[in-house]
């Protein structure tokens, strides 16, 4: 490896240099680093799926349509009780079920179901084999389902801080409903509600390190195997446990995307709060 390099170029780095690089670029590291991708991909759509449901949750708690108003109110309460380890196993498993169940209505006769050994799934025609993007899919939404009810809360809570004074003069100046609502009311809105936005965005984030429950090969899971003992039967033993190292790593990279989170939140709030006067400075 890197027999590329110039001969002067190798000599200079020397043997230990060479080594670790061969060692952090061969194809299990590189596999490790691709698995970043499953990371960023669930923490993004399952931030999104948060922000979604969060605000028709908020809504439904805002409505004046009592069942409605009870479904948002229940929604944000229980679901928000739920550990999150527990609905990110249970909601994946229940879907794969009930998608195999619907299979099995549809496919599986008397004769396939005697024949069957397991006691899931019915019939071997039902047997829904899922492989990374159904499961990272799956993932995301219950991501997205569980963080939404921290975020209906969150987004309920700064439509209500919104002056109701600044609502009622866009009515008086003969805005439409809609147009209150959107130019005003929920303009406004996201001024109170991304500071608490950025805390459901860091838990979605140290939630991604559940992603390998769902058999998806993440940053953690390829952690865990890349320090685990490694022995080879034409070197020996290649190293020891070395997984506290690997999860050193995974640590400092939580804090980096931690510190870029808040810059990035604090750009937002920069811009979502142009052309609004603070409420302490009239």
């Amino acid at each position: 490896m890197f027999d590329f390099l110039p001969q002067w170029m190798r000599d200079g780095l020397g043997d230990d240099v060479l080594f670790w690089l061969g060692y952090l670029t061969n194809g299990k590291h590189l596999t490790w680093y691709a698995s970043l991708q499953f990371t960023v991909f669930a923490a993004v759509f399952g931030s999104l799926l948060a922000v979604t449901f969060g605000l028709i949750g908020a809504t439904l708690k805002n409505s004046t349509f009592p069942p409605a108003r009870l479904i948002g109110t229940i929604y944000a309460s229980i679901v928000r009780g739920v550990p999150d380890v527990l609905f990110f196993i249970f909601f994946p498993l229940a879907f794969e079920q009930g998608v195999e169940w619907i299979m099995a209505t549809q496919v599986c006769t008397p004769e396939t179901i005697a024949a069957q050994s397991a006691a899931w799934p019915p019939c071997k025609a039902a047997n829904w084999l899922l492989s990374t993007p159904e499961y990272l899919v799956m993932a995301s939404v219950s991501l997205g389902i569980v963080y939404g009810a921290f975020a209906t809360n969150v987004i309920h809570g700064a439509l209500r801080a919104v002056p109701k004074g600044q609502l009622e003069a866009a009515r008086a100046y003969g805005m439409s409903a809609s147009q209150v609502l959107w130019r005003i009311h929920i303009r406004q809105m996201w001024v109170y509600a991304l500071p608490g936005l950025s805390n459901v965005w860091m838990l979605i984030i140290k939630a991604t390190s559940l992603l390998s429950l769902l058999q998806i090969a993440d940053i953690v899971l390829w952690a865990d195997r890349l320090g685990a003992p490694n022995f080879l039967k034409s070197v020996g033993l290649v190293h020891d446990d070395w997984r506290w190292r690997y999860y050193l790593v995974l640590f400092v990279f939580y804090i980096l995307v931690t510190l870029v989170s808040e810059k990035g939140f604090n750009v937002l709030m920069r811009w979502a709060g142009r052309g609004i006067l603070d409420e302490s400075r009239r």
